[in-house]
C-alpha cells in the first residue's frame, strides 16, 4: 500500500514542478518583452525629443554664436530675443487664431458627420450600402496630392480661395475618421437599439440619445487626432490661403525661413511656439487618445 500511495505522489511533484517551470519561464519572457518595450519606447521618445530640444536651445543663442559655432549646445549668453521678434515681426498670433479656427471647426464637421454616416452604416438597411463603405474605405488608398488640382478648381469656382471654409471642407469627410466611429457603433448591442426602436424612438434620438453618448471615446479619439491633424496641415493651407494674416501656423513659419539670410534663433523661436499648443494638447489630453484608440478596436 505505501508503494502504490508514493508513486501519485512523486508524480504530483513532477507536475508541480514542470509548472512552476513554465511559469517561472513565463515571467522571464515577459520582463524580457517589457524591457524590450520600454527600450523601443525610449528610443522613439529620443528621436522626436532630440530635434525638439536643439530648436529649443537655438531659439535661446544668440545669431552670432550660433554662426560662429552651430553645433555646440552650450552658450555664453542665453535670451529670449529671438522669441520677441518673432512675434513682432510675422503676425503670429493672427497665426495662432486661424490655426485654432479652423482645426475647431474641422474637428466639430469631422465629428458630427463621421458619426452620423457611421451610425447609418451600421443601423439602417438600404441599397448599396457596403459597395457605400468599401468605397469611403478606398479613399485611404487615395493619396492627398492627387485630390489637391480638383479640389483646388471646385474650390475657385464656388468662390471660396482664402476663406476658411476652404480649409474646412475637404477636411470634413475623414474616411480614418469614420472608420473608427464604424467600428465602435458596430459594438454598440443590437438589442439596445431594437429595444429604442420597440419604445417608438426615432432614428435622431437613438443616434443622439444612445448610439453618442456610448461613442465618448471615439469622440475624443477622432477630436484630438483631427484637431493634430488640421493644426500641422501645411500644402492645402499653402495653396488656398494667399493673405498672409489668414495664413495657418505651419504655412507662416515656412514664409519666415527664405532669402539670403536666415535667421535661425527667430526661426527656431517661432518652431517651438508653433509646435507649443500641440505639446499642451498632447499632454493634457493623452489618456483620452489612448482609451479611444484602444476602445475602438485600432491596434
Amino acid at each position: 500500500m505505501s508503494t502504490v500511495v508514493a508513486a501519485p505522489a512523486a508524480g504530483a511533484d513532477r507536475s508541480g514542478a514542470g509548472r512552476s517551470r513554465r511559469r517561472g519561464e513565463q515571467e522571464q519572457s515577459g520582463k524580457l518583452f517589457n524591457r524590450l518595450a520600454a527600450t523601443c519606447v525610449t528610443l522613439f521618445a529620443l528621436i522626436w525629443l532630440v530635434p525638439f530640444l536643439w530648436a529649443l536651445i537655438t531659439s535661446l543663442r544668440p545669431n552670432d554664436e550660433i554662426a560662429a559655432n552651430p553645433t555646440t549646445p552650450w552658450s555664453n549668453n542665453w535670451n529670449l530675443d529671438a522669441y520677441s521678434y518673432a512675434w513682432n515681426s510675422s503676425p503670429l498670433g493672427w497665426w495662432y487664431v486661424n490655426s485654432f479656427v479652423i482645426s475647431t471647426l474641422t474637428v466639430v464637421f469631422t465629428v458630427v458627420v463621421s458619426s452620423m454616416a457611421a451610425f447609418a452604416l451600421v443601423n439602417l438597411d438600404f441599397r448599396g450600402k457596403y459597395i457605400v463603405f468599401g468605397l469611403i474605405l478606398a479613399g485611404l488608398m487615395v493619396p492627398v496630392e492627387a485630390l489637391v488640382l480638383p479640389q483646388f478648381l471646385e474650390f475657385r469656382a464656388l468662390g471660396l480661395l482664402g476663406t476658411y471654409w476652404a480649409v474646412v471642407l475637404p477636411s470634413v469627410a475623414l474616411p480614418v475618421a469614420l472608420f473608427v466611429f464604424h467600428s465602435f457603433m458596430k459594438a454598440i448591442p443590437v438589442a439596445l437599439i431594437e429595444a429604442a426602436r420597440l419604445d417608438g424612438a426615432s432614428w435622431w434620438r437613438i443616434y443622439s440619445g444612445i448610439a453618442m453618448p456610448l461613442s465618448r471615446p471615439a469622440i475624443s479619439a477622432v477630436a484630438i487626432l483631427t484637431f493634430i491633424t488640421s493644426w500641422n496641415a501645411f500644402l492645402w493651407p499653402l495653396l488656398v490661403l494667399t493673405q498672409t494674416k489668414s495664413q495657418t501656423i505651419p504655412v507662416g513659419l515656412s514664409s519666415l525661413v527664405g532669402g539670403s539670410a536666415i535667421q535661425y534663433a527667430e526661426t527656431m523661436a517661432s518652431a517651438v511656439l508653433g509646435i507649443l499648443p500641440l505639446l499642451a494638447v498632447f499632454l493634457v489630453l493623452q489618456r483620452q487618445i489612448a482609451q479611444g484608440v484602444a476602445n475602438t478596436g485600432i491596434k
